[in-house]
């Protein structure tokens, strides 16, 4: 439905029923123990300043993390609001987003005026790069997830073909929310190809990778031109002091992600192969997330779940083009994993 855009989480549902909650893709460890001691140790000193308006001391952060210049960011409260911005910036007409994909693309396009042509992904959830190549022509933007949510399939050769000949003229949002708890992150990124495409924004959450998601705090990278008409869409002071505080300290813990992604690598494999053994179907994925497949209706089984067990999964049919088949399920820790394994196990007994 147009308009519509729904997530997961503890407040998707009645937040008291939820022991484990599997609706919400973020880091498996949670935030960076560093991330905590500043948040209690400044909070009393910056909590009655106005936060740097420019995010300066953290723009210096993220340029050091990710190799990029300053005058290359943009900085958010969550990846969502930039979203927000790319769309109020560059969906005037008619976008392209393949589908099923994370709904705020949809529903920002929407807000800004935009109509909104779907371009469905195969049987097996894969990215046709001809097809969207096609679609784009006269676009004004494209969004793009890689790893795709929910699927949790990465498509870094498509999307690249799609980069290198979608119209200068359209603009690209490349969401890579994801990348850094994929196997392989390096292999994967193209925010390289921001240097030679002056259409492409890639997009960056510390909510996924450094399991920020209360703190919202996201930013993107884009040719510097783009970026301050990105960052003429903000509201002042719209990245609260706590956060960039916060967000400084994760951006140095440089460990923290590759112990997720080990774990997520080898608990994905165990949670997988568990859910194998009580019938039902889980998806190929690169991220720390997959699919489901079910045979009965996705709403009523999360509920009966829940109900059931405490175990929270995303119900993946208010994802356009998802149909009702199908539900999202994060990868936790080892202890959590055995939990909703063994509560999936309680659901196909009945």
């Amino acid at each position: 439905m147009e308009g519509a855009c729904s997530h997961g989480g503890i407040y998707s549902v009645d937040p008291r029923l939820v022991r484990v909650d599997c609706s919400s893709s973020v880091n498996p460890l949670g935030v960076p123990k560093g991330t905590l001691k500043v948040i209690e140790k400044q909070a009393a000193r910056l909590a009655p300043m106005y936060p740097d308006p420019e995010c300066r001391d953290l723009k210096k952060s993220l340029s050091r993390y990710a190799g990029v210049g300053k005058d290359t960011l943009a900085v958010g409260n969550g990846a969502a609001e930039i979203i927000y911005w790319f769309a109020q910036a560059f969906a005037k007409n008619r976008v392209v987003i393949p589908a099923p994909t994370f709904c705020e693309y949809e529903l920002a396009s929407y807000k800004a005026g935009a109509r909104v042509d779907f371009v469905p992904l195969d049987v097996n959830f894969s990215l046709d790069p001809d097809s969207v190549i096609r679609s784009a022509k006269g676009a004004d933007a494209v969004f793009l997830c890689n790893p795709n949510n929910p699927t949790g399939r990465l498509s870094t050769a498509s999307i690249k073909k799609i980069i290198e000949n979608v119209d200068p003229s359209t603009m690209i949002l490349l969401d890579e929310c994801f990348i850094e708890l994929v196997d392989r992150p390096e292999k994967n990124t193209l925010v390289g190809m921001v240097r030679d495409f002056q259409n492409l924004v890639v997009l960056r959450s510390l909510t996924k990778s450094f399991g920020m998601a209360g703190l919202r705090l996201g930013y993107s990278i884009s040719s510097p031109v783009i970026a301050q008409k990105l960052q003429a869409m903000k509201v002042p002071w719209n990245v609260n002091a706590l956060a960039q505080a916060a967000g400084i300290v994760a951006l140095a813990d440089k460990n923290h992600t590759k112990k997720a992604r080990a774990l997520v690598k080898k608990e994905r494999k165990f949670l997988q192969d568990r859910i194998k053994k009580t019938g039902f179907l889980p998806l190929q994925s690169d991220a720390n997330y997959f699919l489901v497949q079910l045979e009965q209706d996705s709403t009523k089984f999360r509920d009966r779940l829940l109900k059931k067990t405490g175990v929270l999964v995303r119900d993946c049919s208010t994802f356009t083009g998802m149909g009702d088949r199908h539900v999202r399920m994060a990868v936790r820790t080892h202890k959590e994993n055995i939990a909703v394994a063994k509560a999936l196990e309680a659901a196909a007994g009945g």
